[in-house]
């Protein structure tokens, strides 16, 4: 779960343009306008100490590689929306950024209302500290009082399935437990929007077919969904919209059906050239 506070802010009407034509301008929750996000990658690693003392005084060479570039799009409140792309599409990345996880580069983010994420499996945890301390500190940050998380707090054990371990430090549990125990504290926040990354790939058919139905209920009672999958099966069970990365820029944006079905075929392009070249 991602542990850092997310700004809630209003999006002033006047800054935003109306990239796509499934959001109303009165209902936007999460808009992104023109968003750039540029790291510098080292052109050349030294392989001896004497070229690491000589890079060292001229200074290291470095590129720009643009993770995301010119990415705008408007998410309304109540749309469950996917997000799709090979792997290096861009598609952690966008979603760090919505989640206030580093800054843009260029553009702008405006969110509206609180903000729930799933990254990072165990992300905003400390290892350290027992599965109790660390719920209490997360739905805190999330954005609940101390007293709604006393109120919380058994529920979002007893959907995690940890009573018996709740008091263990955080360093002894698996992946999948640490998974469970992020996912009950987001859901248990009452966000106005969920993102997801891909973390229910982890964890037992029992728990994920948990958080499915504990997914599908958010989205029937009208709350913003993100998701982000290699499954494009889970795209189609839950998302009418898909937004399609490739390499940090949207290709497609649109119904999900035929946006999930041009990304496949063109998925399956991708792999038969590379079978024919190799």
């Amino acid at each position: 779960m991602n542990g850092n506070p997310v700004m809630n802010e209003s999006i002033p009407r006047e800054n935003i343009r109306n990239t796509d034509r499934f959001a109303d301008r009165r209902t936007i929750v999460v808009s992104a306008q023109n968003l750039g996000k540029r790291y510098w990658l080292q052109q050349t690693v030294p392989s001896t100490f004497q070229q690491t003392l000589v890079e060292m005084v001229r200074g290291v060479r470095s590129a720009p590689f643009w993770a995301l570039k010119d990415v705008s799009f408007n998410i309304g409140s109540g749309e469950s929306v996917g997000l799709i792309g090979a792997n290096g599409a861009g598609k952690t990345t966008l979603l760090r950024l919505l989640c206030g996880l580093g800054r843009p580069t260029e553009g702008d983010i405006q969110l509206r209302g609180r903000v729930a994420a799933l990254l990072e499996i165990g992300a905003g945890f400390h290892p350290h500290l027992s599965g109790r301390q660390n719920v209490q500190v997360s739905a805190i940050v999330a954005g609940l009082r101390q007293r709604e998380v006393r109120a919380q707090f058994d529920d979002i054990v007893e959907f995690a399935e940890m009573r018996d371990f709740i008091d263990q430090p955080l360093r002894t549990y698996s992946s999948g437990m640490r998974m469970r125990l992020a996912f009950s504290v987001a859901i248990h926040v009452d966000p106005s929007v969920l993102i997801v990354d891909e973390v229910l790939a982890v964890g037992d058919a029992h728990f994920q077919e948990k958080c499915l139905d504990r997914m599908e209920g958010f989205r029937r009672a009208g709350k913003t969904l993100l998701i982000a999958s290699h499954s494009t099966e889970t795209i189609r069970a839950f998302c009418t919209r898909a937004i399609w990365l490739q390499r940090g820029s949207v290709v497609r944006d649109g119904p999900v059906a035929p946006t999930v079905d041009e990304y496949q075929a063109h998925r399956h392009e991708v792999i038969l050239s590379a079978s024919r070249t190799g």
